[in-house]
């Protein structure tokens, strides 16, 4: 169980972190709920008050079986459900099993320790008087309908004047019902000169709580992960991804019906681990889930961490989205402007530039106050549930913080390629707008997803799930990239007519940093399928496939020239044809070839500069096959993405025209 050490290890780290009480991980022998009511008293255990509470979570004390309670009877030392601490619950017509005897009794045994708190005996006093549920309703708080019996519905016309009441809000409901029974009673003891007066906020309260409970645990035995005799776990914490989570990582229930057992004759002879170890290692978890909510999907939580607590760098991402990662522009200016003085030459391999940024942020992490250490020990762990009560460790591994890094850059460098970007940027007295740049950058996973299968994903837990599990050693572990993922990918760029303009040009993207980074010589295992590609124009790739997607990108620009010279906003015949020409090359080119003859004879007469550098471009790229190529109808391999990008990024930003036409012509959508 390393990965239990390394969450003990970050949890002891952790408690020593310069943060904010609230902000480090949650004391042990304590569960985090979701509080519904706030019960306030005085010192000597008289109602004062009470407050429903809506969406307000607490962290209350709890034993080993408290917090890992999903059924039967199991209460909590203080904060607990109205069927626990409220003595006339049954009086009321309670509609749980009412619990309220083991409840005092184990408040009283709290109390009557040397462990003791003032706060904790005016609970124990007020809960004894057994007229919870009476003073509530006398404060408006639950409701009773004319027999006295707790309401389950709010029968009542709802307005403006007479808005449903909180607690009603608030609770579950099943089949339409609720029952307040299930409202979680959270205790405020006010008494002059003992703050805070919140008792989950007390940390004299709690500390007296995990001192008492630490002597009134489970039997002795030695813990395997510290090798000490310490009180051994028999009931490990839920409640790791949020407070309704009841799915666990370890179960250990063979007391009866030897579920879990195996071969083993008993649960010691598998593994020990100590009360505080597992709290410990589970609270060091729930605060790292906490702290990564960007590594949520669905019920698959990932976490990447450093066992020292300090900064690590995150695994899912895409390159503009690290932190504190400045856009590298593969123009240096504005997409959505017209390029008069653009004076960038993207004949230049972008890769350079981009690797050369990418090694200045890497080294961000060996320096500074807070910078990682080298050796020191970085993991990473995907969490899934496949039933509401059962969770896995899909994924875990550790590495050196240098081993990883490395790792991290490989993925950042080797399948980096210009994205489509859409940000916001401000403007002085107007309105943001938005502005598209195509940024070099290693696309995330999400944005993976989207491209290989589409709109799909989005309503597919599973398929997202296991796609993402197949991503995930690729970047982590350098191991190469599924051949039909990069299938898939590229044929769904190579149809622009499948979805809106920018959800193509974002395909397209994808397709070529997969593409590239699968046939990366440090990726990919056979010689034979290893090829360089760079992210700018390669005019010296005499590749078939290459030069075919240059010819497709020149006609493209012809073509959409002339049509917004003439005012006209369609789609290009370049791109209706472009699914056809992927698998037809050189027949589709002689259909197309006609079909742009009539906007070169246009563009001679208004743009003549600009149709004679494009006549040059297609003299060139046609030259450049090599014997037989360019006859070759069959299929063209991803490659001519490449090349169609290349060049259709070239003449975006030539400075030897001025086309108008690199303004955005879609409108970028809220879907963006």
């Amino acid at each position: 169980m390393s990965w239990m050490q390394r969450l003990y290890d970050t949890y002891e780290r952790g408690m020593t972190l310069d943060l904010d009480e609230d902000q480090k991980p949650m004391p042990i022998s304590h569960t985090l709920q979701n509080a519904h009511i706030e019960i306030v008293i005085d010192k000597l255990g008289n109602f004062v008050r009470a407050n429903p509470k809506e969406k307000f979570q607490v962290v209350l004390p709890a034993t080993e079986k408290s917090a890992g309670r999903s059924s039967g009877e199991a209460p909590h030392p203080l904060a607990d459900k109205l069927q626990y601490v409220a003595g006339d619950y049954a009086s009321f017509g309670g509609q749980k099993k009412h619990y309220f005897a083991s409840y005092q009794e184990q408040l009283k045994t709290w109390c009557d320790s040397e462990f003791a708190h003032p706060k904790i005996q005016a609970v124990l006093n007020y809960i004894s008087k057994g007229s919870v549920i009476s003073d509530l309703i006398k404060a408006k708080v639950c409701y009773v309908d004319d027999e006295n019996t707790l309401l389950t519905t709010w029968p009542y016309e709802v307005t403006e004047e007479n808005p449903v009441p909180t607690l009603f809000k608030a609770l579950p409901k099943e089949a339409g019902k609720l029952d307040q029974g299930n409202a979680l009673v959270c205790w405020t003891v006010e008494n002059d000169g003992d703050l805070p007066s919140e008792t989950w906020l007390h940390p004299d309260v709690q500390q007296r709580w995990i001192d008492f409970d630490a002597i009134n645990a489970g039997k002795q035995s030695m813990c395997f992960i510290t090798g000490e005799i310490k009180p051994i776990a028999s009931n490990h914490p839920a409640k790791l991804r949020h407070t309704g989570d009841k799915a666990k990582l370890i179960s250990a229930n063979d007391s009866s019906g030897f579920t879990y057992r195996g071969r083993f004759e008993s649960d010691s002879q598998a593994s020990n681990v100590s009360v505080e170890v597992t709290q410990k290692a589970h609270n060091a978890l729930r605060w790292l889930i906490d702290r990564q909510p960007k590594g949520r999907n669905g019920d698959q939580a990932i976490v990447v961490w450093a066992i020292s607590g300090k900064d690590s760098l995150p695994a899912m991402t895409s390159t503009v989205d690290l932190d504190d990662w400045d856009d590298f522009d593969s123009d240096n200016a504005d997409q959505s402007a017209n390029h008069e003085d653009a004076t960038v030459d993207l004949t230049i391999d972008l890769g350079q530039q981009f690797a050369a940024q990418l090694q200045r942020y890497m080294k961000g992490y060996w320096q500074g106050k807070n910078a990682l250490e080298p050796d020191e020990t970085v993991c990473i762990m995907a969490l899934d549930s496949a039933t509401p009560g059962r969770m896995g460790i899909v994924y875990y591994r550790d590495f050196r913080a240098k081993e990883y890094v490395q790792m991290i850059e490989r993925w950042h460098s080797e399948f980096a390629w210009p994205q489509r970007i859409t940000k916001e940027e401000e403007q002085e007295g107007k309105k943001p707008k938005s502005v598209t740049r195509w940024i070099p950058s290693a696309p995330s996973p999400w944005s993976i997803l989207q491209t290989t299968y589409g709109n799909i994903v989005k309503s597919n837990e599973t398929l997202k799930k296991n796609l993402n599990e197949r991503i995930m050693p690729c970047i982590i572990e350098g191991r190469p990239f599924p051949e039909d993922l990069v299938n898939l990918a590229v044929n769904r760029a190579s149809n622009p007519n499948s979805g809106e303009y920018w959800e193509w040009e974002r395909n397209l993207g994808v397709a070529c940093a997969l593409y590239r980074g699968f046939h990366h010589p440090n990726r990919q295992p056979k010689k034979s399928k290893q090829k360089e590609c760079t992210m700018s124009l390669n005019k010296d790739n005499r590749s078939r496939d290459y030069l075919y997607g240059r010819l497709l990108a020149v006609a493209e620009k012809i073509e959409e020239t002339a049509l917004y010279v003439a005012g006209v906003k369609r789609t290009t015949t370049a791109a209706r044809l472009m699914q056809r020409f992927s698998q037809r090359p050189f027949s589709t080119w002689n259909t197309l070839y006609r079909q742009i003859q009539p906007y070169i004879q246009q563009l001679t007469v208004s743009r003549e500069g600009f149709i004679h550098n494009r006549k040059m471009d297609l003299d060139e790229i046609t030259s450049a096959f090599e014997d037989t190529d360019f006859t070759n109808d069959s299929p063209l391999t991803g490659e001519y993405l490449l090349g169609f990008h290349c060049q259709r990024m070239a003449l975006r930003s030539s400075k030897k025209d001025t086309p108008d036409t690199n303004a955005e012509t879609e409108t970028t959508t809220a879907a963006e």
